[in-house]
């Protein structure tokens, strides 16, 4: 039996955001991200403080979701600077996403600072219920042995 789970990638994320490399130092400390899912979607929530919102781009091809996003730096000629820990210039996150998710339907909100992009899970990958139903079986006839399309053993009488 094979186990399908869509969501492995997005586990892979998660651990990468708490320490594990393969992240790029810069781009988390500038785009720190949550991710997480809410019934039949996921969340993902990224700290874009300072960042004008017209130099965000969220982008999919294929299933790689791309955030791109640019803080300049302040020109002021009369600024002595006594500490300064923003990172300046243009980041980028990608993320590959699994498989039964919709990336037709993902959608992205801006407010206060904070870009986030809801990524809902395809219809045909979402849990449900299967209906049992009741009552009598179908009688066989006799008039045609029974056979199962795609079976390759000999046909067995029915029983009268």
């Amino acid at each position: 039996m094979l186990t399908f789970d869509p969501f492995r990638e997005f586990d892979r994320l998660a651990g990468q955001m708490l320490g594990t490399p393969g992240v790029s130092g810069a781009a988390a400390v500038a785009m720190p991200m949550d991710l997480y899912r809410s019934g039949d979607h996921f969340v993902l929530h990224c700290d874009l403080a300072g960042i004008d919102p017209g130099s965000v781009s969220v982008d999919v091809d294929g299933r790689v979701l791309t955030i791109k996003a640019e803080r300049t730096a302040r020109t002021d000629a009369d600024v002595q600077w006594v500490r300064r820990e923003r990172l300046t210039g243009a980041f980028e996150r990608r993320i590959t996403l699994g498989d039964g998710l919709d990336l037709a339907k993902i959608d992205a909100t801006w407010q206060d600072g904070v870009l986030t992009v809801t990524i809902p899970v395809a219809e045909a990958a979402r849990p449900r219920r299967i209906e049992i139903a009741t009552g009598r079986a179908p009688a066989l006839t006799t008039s045609e042995p029974a056979t199962i399309e795609g079976d390759t053993t000999e046909s067995a009488s029915v029983v009268k």
